[in-house]
Order: structure tokens, then sequence, then C-alpha cells
């Protein structure tokens, strides 16, 4: 499987940053090689302690982007349309080629 962008997100606002090639959403577990330091040993990260785990395509972000909250009725996103709202309030909107309630 080849490496991809994580960025971990836990319960309690800790965050890791890197590269994981075993991240499967059915596994309880997966492994990130920190982005500030790839070579030492992977963290493991236990699905059951996090928030969230975002895909990205750079891990700098953008700090002036203000998401949007809701969908505009001339978006024509692919997959099926969600909102997530998490424990603490937060709502994330997107897009799933996949769903699973659990």
């Amino acid at each position: 499987m080849e490496p991809i962008k994580a960025v971990a997100r836990y319960n309690d606002e800790k965050t890791v940053k890197g590269l994981s090639q075993d991240f499967f959403p059915n596994k309880d577990r997966f492994h990130v090689y920190r982005a500030e330091n790839p070579s030492a040993e992977a963290v493991e990260v236990l699905l059951n302690e996090l928030k969230a785990v975002f895909f990205v395509r750079d891990f700098v972000g953008n700090f002036q982007y203000n998401e949007r909250k809701e969908y505009i009725p001339e978006d024509k996103p692919s997959g099926r349309k969600i909102e997530v709202t998490f424990v603490d309030g937060e709502v994330l909107v997107g897009t799933t080629l996949g769903y699973d309630p659990n």
C-alpha cells in the first residue's frame, strides 16, 4: 500500500501528522510515521481515542480557509453527502463513497 498523508485528531485535541500505510476503517488501529521525523518508529493510533482522521494533500493547511457548514444547491459532489456532528458540537460537511454508521 502506498503511504498516504494523514492527520489524526484526538478527542483531547492532540494531533499527529504523518504518513500511514495501514489505515483501514474496519480496524481498531493504524500507524503513523510522524511528518517531522519519518525515520523514527511509527506511532500507534487507536481509533477509539480519536475524534477524526483526515487524509490531506499537505500538512501546512490554509488558515484563511473559511469552511462551509452546508451545501450550496449548485454543488455537484461525487459520492453521498454527509454531515457529521461531533460530541463537542463541531459540524463537518462532506461526501463519502462508502458509508458505515459504525
